[in-house]
């Protein structure tokens, strides 16, 4: 029998040793995952070999990868049945970095420099790891050719290697990792179970261990979808999302340009943050080539988009050495685009596919795509045009969508028009929708508190400006008074609003006619330009600011209420002053702002014992 050839690694693989034992992984199970993805790979480089017409050495043996433990030896072995290795491929891929520039890229290592991206996955590192756990490392090989023979390779790390001849080995790989005392739990059947099931479930080859399949879960992402049944679908969810209830909604794609990406997404049928579990984090796993990199991966969506739950697998992961995570960010930033644009392009096919379903979701994740209009510049338009609300054109409980509400507008009319209310009652009985009403404009109902933050962030949808019903500078020609009352004229309103401003003092910045009221006296609007009252109280809450904020008061010229109190100001001074009190506190009330009612209901039982007397 031939002698044992000894060897010395090359001085690189030297370095990367030292690097790989104590610095390169920050966890030692990672050398299970390694492994069991070099295998996998050895397999797949089989498959491709045997499908290229070439003669393989015993056809017999399909590709499969067996892992064993022996808790008495500390051993753990990984064997696969893949294309193997003849003798001068052994010594060169695991005793000699053949590729041009990996002298540098060690270097940069050894230095705690950033690697250059281009060399990595160059070569096998992984195989390395083994190392960080194990005192010595068998390698057991055969290759595919038929003519090839056995050979088995060993080193403890330290800076050599022996290569020598053996017989009667089975085509392909076994590695055995002889464990050091103190990492000796990684010989048990549970702990290597969990670190397979977690990071190699979803390999195509099958994985024994101890003689038991564990990878049982295909990886249906990367299967074409017209192959797939609803009860996969359904049964992959349940595993990955580990929710019993089922999803909502999917979405199965490819991409080739500009990436090479599969992924398979999943809207969970409920919004687990609204649960009391707090803000959620996303549950979207990335994997290269089936294997996991990186559990509930970060930037691969916009935070808008947490409650997916699923599946991206890309080839083009320039990963750092150890995979451990992405090395590239602006490659992340490009994924998270390709990946949001897809899914925003999957929503609104389906809002127009089936509004219904389509409602089933907002009516869950509304305030995620509200969230995404305020935080997201980048996809504001695309998420504008998911949004729905009810509307003076719907019925009560229906919504509608920006665009449809376009679609109606008169050809006089070129804004959109909100008003904000607790619920649709209030909002068809607000003075600010009373001459909407008349003119017969469509008015949006938003009846959530999040609404007017989404609206003054929106500012415009399809060129068209969207404003607030209340705003003060809205500008609508002044609607005709009711039969059988006679208006005040422009000089007595002038002189009402005068004599109201220095009557109601500092808490009004400003008392004019309305141009917007049919039905109500008076309406209060923020004494800051553009900032609805409802906005300016909750931002006033939110600062816990103290004081009283100034309003503008407008009152309606074509009122009763308005008219009479024009009159008693000059028959009834002191009646008066009390019912202009009254006036701009139930207009106040009507917008939510009056904060403390007593003083109104005191004047309210004053002016009731004048009327009574």
């Amino acid at each position: 029998m031939a002698k044992p050839e000894k060897h010395v690694f090359q001085a690189e693989i030297k370095q990367l040793l030292d690097i790989v034992i104590h610095s390169l992984y920050t966890d030692k199970e990672i050398f299970v995952r390694e492994l069991v993805s070099n295998a996998a790979d050895a397999c797949e480089k089989l498959r491709f070999t045997q499908s290229a017409g070439n003669e393989i050495y015993q056809p017999e043996i399909e590709p499969a990868i067996k892992v064993t433990v022996d808790e008495k030896e500390k051993t753990v072995t990984f064997a696969d049945s893949g294309i193997g290795m003849t003798h001068d491929e052994l010594v060169e891929n695991l005793g000699t970095i053949a590729h041009s520039g990996s002298k540098a890229f060690i270097k940069q290592l050894a230095d705690g420099q950033k690697a250059d991206t281009s060399l990595i996955g160059q070569f096998g590192v992984g195989f390395y790891s083994a190392f960080m756990v194990g005192k010595e490392v068998e390698v057991h090989t055969r290759s595919w050719q038929a003519d090839a023979e056995g050979w088995k390779w060993t080193s403890d790390g330290s800076g050599e290697y022996v290569v020598e001849k053996e017989e009667d080995v089975a085509r392909g790989t076994k590695i055995i990792v002889r464990l050091k005392d103190d990492e000796k739990h990684f010989a048990t059947k549970s702990k290597v179970e969990h670190i397979i099931r977690r990071y190699s479930n979803f390999i195509g080859f099958p994985i024994e261990l101890d003689g038991e399949k564990l990878n049982t879960v295909q990886a249906i992402w990367a299967r074409n979808k017209s192959e797939i049944k609803d009860e996969e679908y359904d049964e992959f969810y349940k595993y990955i999302g580990h929710d019993p209830s089922g999803a909502l909604f999917r979405l199965h794609f490819s991409a080739d340009a500009p990436l090479a990406i599969k992924s398979l997404l999943f809207v969970p049928s409920q919004n687990f943050e609204t649960m009391g579990m707090g803000k959620s984090e996303s549950e979207v796993n990335l994997h290269c080539k089936k294997i996991l990199i990186e559990p509930k991966a970060k930037g691969l969506f916009p935070d808008w988009l947490r409650f997916l739950r699923g599946v991206v697998d890309s080839e083009d992961l320039p990963l750092n050495i150890s995979r451990e995570s992405m090395q590239d960010t602006a490659l992340v930033a490009k994924i998270n685009k390709v990946l949001t644009k897809r899914f925003l392009k999957f929503l609104d096919e389906r809002a127009k596919k089936d509004a219904e379903q389509y409602q089933k979701f907002y009516d869950v994740y509304s305030r995620f795509l509200k969230e995404g209009v305020v935080s997201d510049y980048t996809h504001k338009d695309a998420l504008a045009k998911l949004l729905r609300f009810e509307s003076s054109a719907t019925e009560a409980g229906k919504t509608t969508s920006l665009a449809d509400y376009v679609s109606r507008m008169p050809t006089e009319q070129t804004e959109i028009f909100y008003v904000i209310a607790p619920n649709r009652d209030g909002a068809e009985a607000s003075p600010y929708y009373e001459v909407f009403a008349s003119k017969k404009f469509e008015v949006l109902f938003l009846l959530d508190p999040w609404d007017e933050f989404v609206m003054e962030h929106l500012t415009e949808f399809d060129s068209k400006k969207v404003t607030s019903a209340e705003k003060s500078d809205l500008k609508i020609e002044q609607p005709a008074a009711k039969e059988g009352v006679e208006p005040l004229t422009e000089d007595q309103t002038k002189g009402l609003c005068e004599w109201l401003k220095d009557k109601l003092g500092d808490t009004i910045e400003k008392v004019s006619a309305s141009e917007r009221l049919v039905d109500s006296p008076a309406v209060v609007l923020s004494a800051d330009k553009g900032m609805s009252t409802s906005m300016k109280k909750l931002m006033k809450a939110a600062a816990g600011a103290a004081g009283a904020d100034k309003f503008e008061l407008e009152v309606n010229p074509r009122h009763p209420l308005i008219i009479g109190l024009n009159k008693t100001r000059e028959a009834n001074p002191d009646l008066a002053a009390k019912i202009a009190e009254q006036v701009y506190d139930n207009a106040r009330f009507a917008a939510g702002l009056l904060e403390d009612p007593r003083s109104m209901v005191k004047r309210l039982n004053s002016l009731l014992e004048d009327l009574v007397k």
